[in-house]
């Protein structure tokens, strides 16, 4: 069973493979990880498979993990027999949120769980020290729902395009990774279009991505950070201004910058092992047809200036996901920051410009 590197858990693709082959379900599953379009579909299937033909919203429960959420309510909930049903189906979100004390009362039913029911919690990080982590590690019930990257988005486009029927050539899945970054949800919504606009059974080549895909251009991307390398603020701005007049979120866009620089790093260090130019671009994650553009661009940062972006970009990151301010206001002063070295840089380039129209 495949599991992720470092977690020890098995990977949760494997569960819902699992459950898409035969219908089976596991009567716990812990569901631990930040990625949340795996977790939503592994829901989803857990679901269908317990409930079947059952009527809706008898044997379903729905809880969010909090201090105050008991977790006697949620065994009780779990211990309750199916109505007119197989299974009954009983989600937790968050159950990370809960305190240690209630989770204890969860631990002990994972240990002894009924088998009528599903039981599924979701958390993003949970302390492998408290009682239920133990508990669901000891049922073999924790599934890792961790980001993927490089290869493994390849993999999951290319598996996706199989699902509707499509092959997804080579450069397409490229393309499309390029396009819209390491976010499942939206390489999968974007392969729902390009089935439609292929038609049944047909090749989705990079013509098709390119024709189809409403997208984060590679190109205005890699400006972005060739502008950041040479401290241009203004084309910075620029290549940013056209991205957000193409409606693309700035959370979507700093995680597309942060991918990019990541491939970087990951470049400068193959290039510092001595690989050669493809090698490197292989072990840093991307095509070998991009090791010149990689390698132009490993020249421009130093390893103290990538650290400091990275930086800026996790403390951006949060402030866009907390939402107190305007997220291109947040987005500018970020790119502002990358290209001067100044944190919270207040000027402002001529209004104008700064609508980026």
């Amino acid at each position: 069973m495949a599991t992720r590197r470092g977690s020890g858990h098995p990977e949760i693709q494997r569960l819902i493979a699992s459950i898409e082959k035969d219908g089976s379900f596991p009567t716990v599953a812990l569901l631990l990880g930040p990625e949340r379009f795996l977790v939503e579909r592994a829901i989803s299937r857990l679901r269908a498979a317990s409930l079947g033909d059952g009527p809706a919203g008898f044997n379903d429960d729905l809880f969010h993990g909090a201090t105050s959420l008991s977790g006697q309510k949620v065994v009780s909930a779990a211990r309750t027999l199916p109505m007119m049903a197989q299974a009954r189906f009983v989600l937790v979100r968050s159950v990370e949120a809960m305190s240690n004390d209630e989770l204890k009362a969860i631990a002990e039913y994972v240990a002894a769980p009924s088998e009528s029911t599903c039981l599924v919690l979701t958390a993003e990080k949970l302390n492998a020290q408290t009682s239920l982590a133990k508990a669901a590690a000891k049922a073999k019930a924790i599934w890792a729902a961790q980001p993927m990257k490089g290869q493994q988005m390849r993999r999951f486009a290319v598996d996706e395009a199989g699902r509707r029927g499509h092959k997804l050539t080579p450069k397409a899945a490229e393309a499309l990774i390029e396009a819209l970054g390491e976010d499942l949800a939206a390489v999968d919504d974007a392969l729902e279009r390009l089935s439609l606009y292929v038609g049944d059974g047909q090749r989705i080549d990079e013509r098709a991505v390119e024709a189809c895909v409403s997208r984060i251009a590679a190109d205005t991307i890699w400006q972005l950070v060739d502008s950041v390398a040479v401290r241009d603020t203004r084309n910075a701005l620029h290549a940013a201004g056209s991205l957000l007049a193409d409606r693309e979120p700035p959370l979507r866009i700093l995680a597309m910058v942060a991918r990019q620089l990541r491939i970087v790093a990951k470049m400068r260090e193959a290039l510092a092992a001595r690989l050669s130019d493809e090698e490197a671009a292989r072990a840093a994650g991307a095509p070998p047809f991009k090791a010149r553009q990689l390698k132009n661009a490993a020249r421009r940062f130093t390893a103290r200036q990538l650290g400091a972006a990275f930086q800026t970009l996790a403390e951006a990151d949060l402030a866009l996901k907390g939402a107190k301010r305007g997220d291109a206001l947040i987005l500018e002063e970020a790119i502002l920051e990358l290209c001067t070295g100044q944190p919270r840089v207040r000027e402002r380039i001529p209004r104008q410009v700064r609508t980026y129209r």
